[in-house]
């Protein structure tokens, strides 16, 4: 037993539900519904009280959600014309608020609408919906950028990267999320605090994991590793989606215990909950009904018994009042038409009762927004915050310190396209090994060159595809929560990945080259090295375009290839330079394949003096004249490799934009 309070601080498990809900009763309150408490002082610094400054009033009026029907919309498969589809009404004239101090709970049966509510007031996943309402923060509308510098959001799903430890884990998200000011000593002490309070000690060294590859922790530590993540910054306002789900009844209460104690420093916390045990309803200070998209009931958890004793749905005695509370709001198959008029009832008598109508004149009163001053947001307020903790350099540190330990800590990767690369070379220089400079020779090696180039850029190119489109929710979640600006992120994958995006390629010239029997010269060598680099990371820039371009994986993978053969077909191997069709010649400036292949060509045959003829066929006398087949005679290397350059640069730039697309917010 000791044991287990020493891991669930503020909570006594001899304490009875009574206890637990006296409290938070309402004379602890004053006339304008704050919890007055007094903070521990003797605990550690963390645990103060926040000042007036920094305590938040959330309130929310009228708030309605339909689904878009443009996205419901779909086409027939024998018809142009699109479905009828109306409007679906998920969310209907939802009002509430809460205060510093309180922890508000979310309940109702599946398909309620809490998960909605909670994305509406955090400004999460709203694409796909018509939203309408007021939000206040302090009696201001709602901005989402400096709502995020002020909140946490422990979402349902668990995202995370499967290589780093859970120390490591909270160490960056404390360097990103804490407060600017805080030492590195003071972040790792609170590191070590989140830890110990959710009881994560033994499993701070062990890897995340990933499911199917990498054993990692459990799905319990899991979750409470994503509640640490947002606990770490202790923010004046929390929002959390069921964090208590997929955890044993102990751990249940300890995560509320820690959500019922940020509240008794004057944080403001709203959290749907799932099914909870009595003696974690009992710690709840206010409770939400919500049944069919409406407000069934809001106010303290006590008055909740009272009301449904008023309209003649008493709770059972010796019953746990949060699953009287769902089953008696949830649609019961069978019986849809008789629940509803029910559920209708209940809402409406809320909405007239002295409970209803004091939730409407209390966010009323809490909505001081002006439009004839103008102040339409938090961010005319005095100071307007910006949503990042950290500055860009820190960032950037921060998260190059992440993407190189993800990329480092898979060395069957590394070792599998090393061993890739080298086996291609070897068979590439077994087919081709020994070439010489005859007439028969000549397409051979030209082959050999340009087979080069294509290897490297289907090679690398589906090498990639996967960088951005499989971490995207990742990405966009901990975008959202203020942690990285999006050029931090894209520079950090590229500058991690890098250092393998030229040691490939090396290694694969370094193999192949002698073995075909290319242009016996170190300097010749070096040069083709620096131009199959080039293609290579021309390949690789395409392959964020995609990755960045696309939903998902299987979208990116769908559509690499067809993107691919056309710039092959015009790299001047399989169509003369100088017959492509004029129409299609914009396609052949933004090939990589083209400036290789002219580059390597004219490294390798520019200082070739004399080709031996045995035949009586037209022959090639020398180097130049190859070159002048293949419309090359004027060619220069140093343009070619520029605009190898420009192609890396142009396709990072269309990449980085199309990952900046991603990251607008819906207004």
């Amino acid at each position: 037993m000791d044991e287990k309070q020493e891991l669930l601080p503020g909570l006594n498990p001899r304490y009875s539900s009574l206890e637990l809900r006296q409290s938070s009763s309402p004379s602890d309150r004053d006339s304008g519904g704050k919890i007055n408490r007094q903070s521990d002082q003797s605990g550690s610094d963390s645990s103060v009280a926040v000042g007036d400054e920094d305590q938040i009033t959330y309130s929310w009026h009228n708030v309605n959600v339909y689904s878009n029907p443009r996205e419901r919309g779909s086409r027939s498969l024998f018809s142009r014309r699109k479905q009828e589809s109306s409007e679906k009404h998920i969310l209907k004239d939802v009002t509430g608020i809460c205060r510093p101090g309180e922890l508000l709970a979310i309940m109702g049966a599946s398909g309620a609408g809490k998960t909605t509510l909670l994305n509406v007031l955090t400004h999460r996943n709203n694409d796909k919906l018509r939203i309408v309402g007021d939000l206040f923060v302090n009696g201001h509308r709602v901005d989402p950028d400096s709502l995020t510098s002020r909140s946490a959001y422990v979402q349902q799903d668990d995202l995370f990267i499967g290589m780093l430890t859970v120390r490591e884990q909270l160490v960056f998200q404390a360097m990103l999320r804490m407060d600017r000011h805080l030492t590195y000593d003071q972040r790792m002490a609170r590191v070590d605090e989140v830890i110990s309070e959710l009881g994560l000690m033994k499993c701070a060294e062990t890897k995340i994991g990933v499911p199917g590859r990498i054993k990692g922790v459990s799905g319990g530590e899991m979750k409470r590793l994503a509640f640490a993540c947002e606990v770490l910054t202790n923010p004046p306002l929390m929002f959390c989606d069921e964090p208590t789900s997929g955890l044993d009844s102990f751990m249940a209460q300890n995560v509320v215990a820690v959500m019922k104690n940020m509240a008794e420093r004057g944080k403001t916390i709203i959290s749907t909950i799932h099914q909870p045990s009595s003696e974690v309803y009992a710690m709840f200070d206010r409770v939400l009904l919500m049944a069919e998209g409406r407000v069934a009931f809001l106010g303290e958890v006590d008055a909740a018994y009272q009301f449904f004793n008023r309209i003649g749905l008493p709770c059972p005695p010796n019953y746990n009042p949060a699953d009287f509370f769902i089953s008696t709001l949830a649609i019961q198959p069978g019986k849809e038409d008789s629940c509803r008029k029910a559920i209708a009832m209940i809402c409406d008598e809320f909405a007239k009762s002295e409970e209803g109508i004091n939730i409407d004149k209390a966010v009323l009163e809490n909505s001081k927004d002006s439009d004839v001053n103008g102040y339409n947001s938090l961010a005319d307020m005095e100071v307007r915050k910006s949503p990042y903790k950290a500055s860009w350099f820190k960032q950037f540190r921060s998260v190059l310190w992440r993407s190189w330990l993800e990329v480092i800590r898979e060395p069957m990767l590394i070792k599998v396209r090393f061993a890739q690369v080298m086996a291609i070379a070897l068979l590439i220089g077994i087919i081709y090994f020994g070439q010489t400079l005859t007439q028969e020779g000549i397409t051979n090696i030209n082959g050999a060159l340009f087979l080069l180039l294509t290897n490297m850029t289907f090679q690398n190119v589906f090498g990639v595809v996967s960088t951005f489109c499989a971490q995207l929710p990742i990405f966009l979640r901990e975008h959202f929560n203020g942690m990285y600006r999006t050029d931090v992120y894209f520079l950090s994958k590229m500058i991690a990945e890098m250092p393998f995006h030229i040691i490939y390629p090396f290694a694969f010239v370094a193999i192949a080259y002698h073995m075909v029997g290319f242009t016996d010269d170190y300097v010749n060598f070096f040069i083709s090295a620096g131009i199959v680099i080039l293609v290579a990371n021309c390949a690789i820039s395409f392959g964020y375009m995609i990755s960045c371009m696309s939903k998902n994986l299987s979208v990116a993978l769908a559509i690499a290839a067809p993107l691919i053969i056309p710039l092959m077909l015009f790299g001047g191997f399989f169509l003369n330079s100088g017959s492509t069709p004029i129409y299609l010649t914009w396609l052949k400036y933004l090939s990589w394949f083209s400036y290789g292949n002219e580059a390597l060509l004219l490294n390798q045959w520019q200082g070739v003096k004399s080709i031996p003829c045995n035949t009586n066929q037209t022959c090639f006398p020398n180097g130049q004249a190859v070159l002048s087949f293949l419309h090359y005679e004027n060619g220069s290397i140093t343009i070619n490799v520029f605009c190898l350059i420009a192609l890396i640069v142009g396709y990072r730039i269309l990449a980085f934009l199309a990952l900046l697309a991603k990251t607008f917010r819906k207004q």
